[in-house]
């Protein structure tokens, strides 16, 4: 056996040890963080989801952010409070938590939109307020442009709404591509994910401290599944296409808007919710002061008094 061919024998063999040890720890990641809600299938798609609240109340529909899940809205208190008065549906949106993200389909936003209509029937639910944080605020947003199906309004969080210059999410798109990004999500993008992880948490939260019911409870092996790696992979490449092609949607948008966003956010400038606001027929601005990317964790009863008021308006 030749030099060269010992070398390509021994990367064969790291990458199948990186691959076995990639889904075996996949495997471990969802023992240990079971599910926490019901599964309904639609269209051919399984997702995850829960119901809080009484089903007679008005009904609001939590979308969340990239790589992120359910849990992001449990723990942040979301849930309990809006359950208060209201009836609570939170997904894990395609790819993320435990719903199913076929590899047939591009899951852009106005497909997921598609994808929720039909789970949102099928639980009997209409007008809702829809509230997305963060990549789940084009999904509001694409649930709020249908014509197909009746909203009471939106809440928007963190969002990025039109286009600029990202090379960050250009780099974060690398485990989407064809092929090439499935042998990287299956090898070296979990162990770098899980490396950068901390400095990531650190980034969205600040300028405030991670919360440590968050560094307690949220899930974040799950988060560092090649499977869902792949899938916030996607929704970085898809941020500055979708934000292009909705910034035309915004001055027909006849709902009620309620936006929040953190003034020291580090991940999405809070001007991005200034030109959403002027850009708007209807809405009302909450810039949040020394608050950053997670500004559902900053003051959760504004942003349930936003949306109590389109719920009950």
């Amino acid at each position: 056996m030749t030099a060269a061919e010992t070398v390509l024998l021994i990367a064969a063999l790291l990458l199948a040890l990186l691959i076995i040890g990639n889904v075996g720890f996949s495997k471990l990641a969802a023992w240990r963080n079971p599910p926490i809600g019901k599964f309904l299938e639609c269209d051919g798609v399984v997702l995850h989801y829960i119901d809080r609240g009484d089903p007679a109340a008005p009904c609001v529909v939590l979308l969340h952010g990239n790589g992120s899940m359910i849990q992001d809205f449990t723990i942040s208190g979301l849930v309990d409070l809006l359950a208060r008065s209201n009836r609570v549906v939170c997904f894990d949106r395609p790819g993320f938590g435990y719903s199913q993200r076929p590899r047939r389909r591009i899951w852009t936003a106005a497909a997921q939109a598609a994808l929720l209509v039909k789970a949102l029937n099928q639980l009997g639910i209409r007008d809702p307020v829809v509230l997305g944080h963060s990549w789940g605020a084009f999904v509001a947003i694409a649930l709020g442009v249908r014509k197909d199906y009746p909203i009471r309004g939106l809440v928007l969080a963190s969002g990025y709404y039109f286009p600029t210059v990202r090379l960050d999410v250009w780099l974060m798109a690398g485990p989407a591509i064809p092929v090439l990004g499935d042998l990287v999500s299956y090898t070296v993008a979990p162990i770098i994910s899980w490396a950068v992880l901390p400095g990531a948490l650190r980034k969205i939260f600040a300028p405030r401290s991670v919360p440590q019911t968050f560094k307690n409870e949220f899930p974040a092996s799950l988060v560092l599944r090649p499977t869902q790696l792949r899938a916030a992979a996607e929704e970085s490449a898809l941020l500055i296409p979708t934000a292009a092609q909705f910034q035309s949607y915004y001055s027909t948008m006849a709902h009620q808007v309620q936006i929040f966003h953190g003034t020291e956010d580090q991940v999405v400038e809070h001007n991005q919710a200034r030109d959403l606001h002027q850009a708007l027929p209807r809405s009302d601005l909450h810039l949040v002061p020394n608050v950053g990317h997670m500004v559902t964790y900053a003051d959760p009863a504004a942003i349930v008094q936003a949306v109590n008021s389109i719920a009950n308006s």
